[in-house]
């Protein structure tokens, strides 16, 4: 199976307040999201990371967390992904790391990248575009939400903080996708 996620900020004590996350501290978030991650992902699943999965951070804690979690992992970089610069990261641990991704599945191109954009490759022929960066501003926030709103259907947030700190299957994409666009893809 094949999931997404962005924006977990692993180790990032100020994310829980800036983000109103439920976590009394930087220990509880990253136990809970490592718990919610492994409670149904299995080790041969790809996980596509879309930037952010740590807030700066050391290399070492990098390790250890990825170490710790379920499945394939490739990164989208994200512009808080520091630790992938600190020579005591194991680059192994993700398959690759790349800027942009074009996901092909079931004849869908899913475009990757870490920052919403207007308009991407093939957008107006039912390719769907995955993001994260904007946290919950979107829905909170009435200008940058109207903002992504212009983005239309076909441009889903995958962050943690709207997805209740679960990563989202591409299944779940594309059904999500369907009933927005009211049955088509």
């Amino acid at each position: 199976m094949i999931y997404f996620t962005a924006d977990n900020h692993f180790c990032h004590g100020n994310i829980i307040g800036s983000c109103g996350r439920p976590f009394k501290d930087v220990q509880e978030m990253n136990g809970e999201m490592i718990k919610r991650w492994n409670s149904y992902i299995k080790d041969s699943d790809e996980i596509y990371i879309l930037g952010d999965f740590m807030y700066r951070g050391r290399g070492r804690d990098a390790n250890e967390i990825l170490s710790r979690l379920k499945g394939r992992k490739y990164l989208v970089r994200g512009n808080h992904d520091k630790f992938l610069d600190d020579p005591e990261f194991r680059q192994g641990a993700f398959e690759w790391v790349k800027d942009y991704f074009v996901l092909k599945y079931n004849g869908i191109d899913f475009i990757l990248f870490h920052y919403p954009i207007l308009q991407w490759n093939k957008s107006h022929y039912g390719s769907i575009h995955l993001y994260g960066h904007v946290h919950n501003s979107g829905e909170k926030h009435p200008d940058f939400g109207e903002k992504l709103k212009a983005l239309g259907n076909n441009a889903v947030n995958v962050g943690v903080d709207v997805n209740n700190f679960y990563l989202v299957s591409v299944k779940q994409i594309l059904e999500r996708v369907k009933k927005e666009n009211k049955g088509g893809v």
